[in-house]
């Protein structure tokens, strides 16, 4: 039967085509961990009440079943931190995630997280921790953006956040009976003569400390910086 032929209300509503196009970007195959971020994303749309139960588990089966990045952009096109074609620039593919503007919350209770490594940065992050510890470390992530917002509240809990060594730190500081500090490493890298130098990134970092304590580093982790990995 041609696709005319089936009657509006049969047709599925919530699968969209993949796209692809003659976009190189787009037709770019997708990882593991790609996935997983843009499945957190829809998971979080849904707490929002953006998406219903039923939509959710449409989208995230499709969603792992997706080949290429295209795939996610018209899996999050109606959603306000989805991945964006036009966010991607074509002409410099270093980055191989799905670049997102805001990614998803990160909300600490009685526990610890930690965003260490290889990762892939989005513009904006929201840090949540209470009685618990956060690690954001940029020193080895992927940073497309030449700007990097971070809001952080830390509750009786231990927060920190390692900056490249040549970034610029814009604080905003709001300590209630803890502390927000800045940090400098008496010891920098080793450095790889094979390395390009990397254009300095600027992170506005907001802090709010409630009996906790917010520390920012600036450098790579001891190991790093003593060369043994």
């Amino acid at each position: 039967m041609a696709q005319d032929d089936v009657p509006q209300e049969n047709r599925p509503q919530d699968v969209v085509p993949a796209q692809g196009g003659d976009d190189p970007v787009l037709r770019r195959r997708v990882s593991d961990l790609e996935r997983e971020e843009v499945a957190d994303i829809l998971r979080d749309a849904a707490g929002e009440g953006r998406l219903s139960y039923t939509e959710l588990e449409d989208r995230l089966e499709t969603l792992y079943s997706s080949k290429t990045y295209g795939e996610l952009v018209e899996l999050t096109a109606d959603l306000p931190n989805g991945p964006r074609a036009q966010s991607v620039p074509t002409s410099t593919p270093q980055y191989g995630g799905a670049l997102v503007e805001s990614g998803p919350v990160i909300n600490v209770f009685l526990s610890d997280s930690k965003r260490m490594g290889n990762w892939l940065v989005p513009q904006r992050q929201e840090v949540n921790a209470v009685l618990g510890d956060v690690t954001l470390d940029y020193t080895e992530a992927q940073i497309p953006f030449d700007e990097i917002t971070i809001d952080v509240k830390s509750i009786l809990a231990d927060v920190k956040i390692r900056v490249p060594q040549n970034a610029i730190v814009l604080l905003d500081s709001n300590p209630i009976l803890g502390s927000v500090s800045e940090q400098e490493t008496g010891l920098k890298a080793v450095p790889d003569p094979n390395a390009q130098p990397a254009a300095a990134k600027r992170f506005h970092i907001r802090g709010t400390a409630i009996l906790g304590e917010i520390k920012i580093k600036r450098g790579p982790r001891l190991s790093k910086r003593l060369g043994l990995t």
